[in-house]
C-alpha cells in the first residue's frame, strides 16, 4: 500500500530489559525469569509498530557504545531501516520488573548521556538531511541530558520550506515550547490528558473540555492537528476541518508499555497513506489497544490491530 515516507527520531533510546519475579521486596535477592530485550525509545517504538502493521519507516537514532550497537542489531532483526547518529556516550538501559503476586509493574529508567551544544546541532542537521520531501518526521520520546527543551521548536524551524511535516509527541517544557510555535510549522502535536491539563493550566474533565482545548491550539496555529489521549475515555483529534473522538476498545490489559507510541504509529501510518483523519484515528486507537494486550515491551500484533480496527468507533464531535 502506497504511503508517504516516515522518519522517526529518537535522541534518547534505551535497551529495554524486562523480567518478572514472584514478588518485588527490599533486602532480598529476587530470582527473576529470563529477560526479554527490546530496542526502546519513543521514535524506535513508533517505527517498530509501523513495521508490525505492514508500513515502512526509517529510524534516525542516537547510538553509542556496546548498548547502542545491540539496539542497532535488534532493530535490524525487525526490518526497520536505521540511520545512526553518534551519541556522546553509552546508550542507556531501562529495566521493567513485573511482580507476579500482585500484578504490579516496576519501571527503572536510566538517564542518557550528557549532550553538548555541538551534539544538538549535529542532531538537528542529521534530521534535516534525512527528511525527504513530503515525509512525516516523528519526534517522540524524552530528551537526553543537555538537549534543550526547545529542540522540537528548533527542528520545526529548520524543516520549514522543506516539504517535510513534523509530528511531535513530548511533554513538559518541551511541549509548551512546541505548542508556542505558530504558523502551523508543526503538522501534528500529540499529548496525553495530564500533559494537556498542564499546558492548559486547568483541569479538562470532560471530552468537550478536551475538544475545545485541542481546537484552540489548532486555531492558534500551534499545529494543523492536535491529538489528546484521554486513556480509557478514548482519544480526541482537532483539525481545521473538524473534531473527532475514537473510543478505546475494552480489552484485557497486560502491559501499557508502548501503547502511546503504538497509537502515534497507527495515526502516522494512516496519515501517510492519505487516509481520512477519522480512519487514521481509528487505526491509532486499534494499535494502542492491541499493544496493551501484549506483555512487557512487546508492541502490537498485526492481526489484533486488524480486528480492532474493523470494530472501531469514531464519531464526529460538535461543540
Amino acid at each position: 500500500m502506497a504511503q508517504a515516507p516516515v522518519l522517526t527520531i529518537t535522541l534518547n533510546p534505551a535497551l529495554d530489559v524486562t523480567t518478572s519475579a514472584p514478588r518485588v521486596v527490599p533486602d532480598a535477592k529476587l530470582r527473576c525469569t529470563p529477560p526479554r530485550v527490546d530496542p526502546g525509545g519513543g521514535g524506535i517504538n513508533v517505527s517498530r509498530a509501523i513495521r508490525a502493521m505492514g508500513g515502512d519507516s526509517t529510524a534516525l537514532v542516537a547510538l553509542g557504545g556496546a548498548t547502542g550497537q545491540r539496539i542497532a542489531e535488534l532493530l535490524a532483526e525487525t526490518g526497520v531501516a536505521v540511520r545512526s547518529l553518534p551519541a556522546p556516550g553509552e546508550t542507556r538501559q531501562s529495566v521493567t520488573v513485573d511482580d507476579r503476586s500482585l500484578g504490579q509493574q516496576y519501571r527503572f529508567v536510566m538517564p542518557g548521556p550528557e549532550w553538548a551544544a555541538t551534539d544538538v546541532e549535529a542532531a538537528l542537521q542529521a534530521a534535516v538531511d534525512a527528511a525527504e520531501r513530503n515525509a512525516l518526521v516523528v519526534l517522540s520520546g524524552s530528551n537526553p541530558p543537555g538537549v534543550p527543551a526547545g529542540f522540537a521548536a528548533r527542528l520545526a524551524e529548520r524543516l520549514q520550506g522543506s516539504g517535510a511535516r513534523l509530528v511531535v509527541d513530548t511533554s513538559g517544557e518541551a511541549l509548551a515550547m512546541a505548542a508556542a510555535v505558530v504558523d502551523r510549522r508543526v503538522e501534528i502535536l500529540r499529548m496525553d490528558d495530564a500533559e494537556a491539563e498542564g499546558l492548559a493550566g486547568h483541569p479538562l474533565p470532560y471530552r468537550a473540555d478536551t475538544a475545545r482545548f485541542a481546537a484552540g491550539l489548532v486555531a492558534s496555529g500551534a499545529a494543523r492537528a492536535v491529538i489528546v489521549a484521554r486513556g480509557r475515555d478514548g482519544n480526541i483529534i482537532a483539525t481545521g476541518e473538524g473534531i473527532w473522538h475514537a473510543e478505546a476498545a475494552r480489552v484485557p490489559i497486560v502491559s501499557k508499555v508502548g501503547a502511546g507510541d503504538s497509537f502515534l504509529a497507527g495515526f502516522v501510518l494512516g496519515y501517510a497513506r492519505g487516509w481520512p483523519v477519522p480512519d487514521a484515528l481509528g487505526l491509532a486507537a486499534a494499535a494502542a489497544s492491541a499493544t496493551v494486550q501484549t506483555p512487557a515491551t512487546a508492541l502490537c500484533r498485526a492481526e489484533d490491530v486488524e480486528r480492532l480496527f474493523a470494530a472501531r468507533v469514531v464519531s464526529e464531535m460538535r461543540l
